[in-house]
């Protein structure tokens, strides 16, 4: 069926070394370095070879390499020509402005001892992927270097406040300390081990509902880690955003991860720090943002008593334009004309749509297509900043968050009045807030969130499409999940079906779990052990 390209006996040797297979249409590449593999599908795009042949005459830069030298061990930048890549890059990518070849490229990088406002930072894009240190699965009295795992901002270390932030934070931490070993043989007197449960699986469980009770008093100085993966264009953007953000931690991590990038993806970041490329986008990002903190400055006005989650807009014909959507590419109709046949259609008829556009969903996993991206939701969440770590890490939405702060108050989980802990849990909120006053006073309102607990609560907006409700509120009402942000997720689906009046495609929202559960991870942690069990009968 497909037409296979003529190598030599020599040329074969040489693509072997770089291609998973040297006939089939499909194939990988292996063994080069990220800027040749960019440059060559940049060259690719404009060239009638194929990219084996292509790689042969433009980039194998050792023709009189005998193919018996060509040892697996072979340093695989040597056989390649940098050179002709880098150069392409600037041609195409510097001098054209084709900004399109820099997502051909990419790195995974490591971001360690990050500050929570950093994280959120650092996953603002929509881009790359992220993976952060979860709070639910290690306990933070576990000291790192003979320190509580917080940063300490650069800012504040350097400041008056200096000793005062050490004392307070490591008061703060022992707190923590406290009440999730309060916590821990609480949870295992009110949910005894079952038989056939691993002391593995139930230990982890009970390990999530004592982190998950007291990650309220870590401050948002509490350090992660976070591993990254992203195209050149990826970390070009966020780079130059980072270099323009007032803090200064932000700033700091943003040299040094240039500087690491640049040992294995150079010629996809050339522009962020020359003056009048990276710089002067950096400065338009400044700019902006301190004309609009000069125009919010002027609003003095207190914020309403609202809900938790409040749906604010929403497209009131999201059904009919959704079923219009649906049945689009099945027809040669304009979308007027077949918008106007979906209108007139009987509520049967519709309703019929719906569902076999929906279809017989197996698992959450299996969700409508994109035309279920037609319409959308809006809504204004007030929750504990801890809840807002995981519904932020969602990025096929738009999502903008104020400053953390304490004016709108804190979470209390149930579990700290049923171990006793409500006199200690309000006094370290009150002492906190306290110092957090000070530290605005004299630091301002971006480096005073480092000190507020994850408690408090935060406000953010969330605005999303119908098919990325399905995929949300799915996966954070699962049992599993923390019962804070299982809780904004369920009062959104209600909201959804109730004001909102979408009742056919709540419905077909059919994996939300509006349950509730004692030990949420107990299922999921017997789940993994089933397979880990599996996997070692097959090894």
């Amino acid at each position: 069926m497909y037409v296979r390209e003529t190598f030599s006996t020599e040329e074969r040797a040489v693509l072997s070394r770089f291609f998973t297979n040297i006939d089939d249409p499909v194939f990988a590449l292996i063994n080069l370095p990220e800027v040749v593999k960019g440059a060559l599908f940049a060259r690719y795009s404009r060239s009638p070879k194929s990219l084996r042949r292509l790689f042969l005459d433009e980039f194998y830069d050792q023709p009189e390499v005998p193919v018996e030298e060509l040892s697996e061990d072979s340093d695989s930048q040597q056989l390649v020509s940098l050179n002709r890549a880098e150069g392409l890059y600037d041609r195409v990518f510097s001098q054209y402005g084709d900004d399109s070849v820099a997502q051909l490229g990419g790195a995974h990088i490591a971001c360690e001892q990050a500050s929570n406002i950093l994280t959120k930072v650092l996953e603002w894009g929509r881009l790359a992927a992220y993976l952060e240190q979860s709070t639910r699965y290690i306990y933070y009295d576990q000291k790192l270097g003979g320190k509580y795992r917080y940063a300490a901002p650069p800012e504040i270390a350097t400041g008056l406040l200096a000793d005062e932030y050490t004392k307070t934070m490591d008061w703060l931490f022992d707190e923590y300390s406290k009440l999730v070993h309060v916590c821990a043989p609480y949870f295992e007197n009110q949910f005894p081990r079952q038989d056939g449960d691993s002391r593995l699986i139930y230990t982890a469980s009970i390990r999530a509902k004592a982190c998950d009770s007291a990650r309220g008093l870590l401050p948002a100085a509490t350090t992660s880690n976070v591993g990254i993966f992203g195209s050149g264009q990826a970390y070009e953007s966020m780079l130059i955003r980072m270099n323009s953000h007032p803090l200064e931690e932000v700033r700091d991590y943003a040299r040094m991860m240039l500087e690491e990038l640049r040992k294995v993806i150079p010629s996809f970041l050339k522009r962020v720090d020359i003056p009048d490329r990276g710089g002067v986008w950096s400065d338009y990002f400044q700019e902006n943002h301190e004309a609009m903190e000069r125009i919010a400055a002027s609003i003095d006005t207190e914020p309403d008593g609202i809900d938790e989650v409040t749906l604010v807009d929403w497209d009131h014909d999201a059904e009919n334009k959704i079923i219009a959507a649906a049945l689009y590419p099945h027809l040669d109709l304009p979308d007027t004309q077949l918008q106007a046949i979906v209108n007139d259609m009987s509520v049967a008829d519709k309703a019929e749509v719906l569902r076999s556009y929906a279809g017989d969903r197996q698992n959450r996993r299996h969700k409508p297509g994109r035309g279920m991206e037609r319409s959308f939701y809006r809504f204004d969440v007030l929750s504990d900043f801890g809840s807002f770590r995981d519904l932020q890490r969602h990025r096929m939405m738009t999502i903008d968050w104020q400053r953390l702060g304490v004016k709108h108050g804190y979470s209390t989980p149930p579990a700290i009045e049923e171990v006793g802990w409500t006199q200690r849990w309000d006094d370290a909120m009150g002492r906190m807030s306290d110092f957090h006053q000070s530290v605005l006073d004299e630091h301002g309102s971006d480096v005073s969130q480092y000190v507020v607990p994850f408690g408090f609560k935060l406000r953010y907006s969330m605005q999303f499409n119908v098919r990325e409700a399905f995929h949300m509120l799915e996966l954070r009402t699962a049992q599993q999940g923390h019962p804070d942000y299982r809780r904004v997720c369920q009062i959104m689906h209600s909201l959804i079906r109730d004001k909102a009046g979408h009742k056919a495609l709540a419905g077909a929202m059919t994996y939300v779990d509006h349950g509730s559960y004692d030990l949420e991870r107990l299922e999921a942690e017997r789940s993994a052990e089933k397979k880990r069990q599996a996997s070692a009968s097959t090894d």
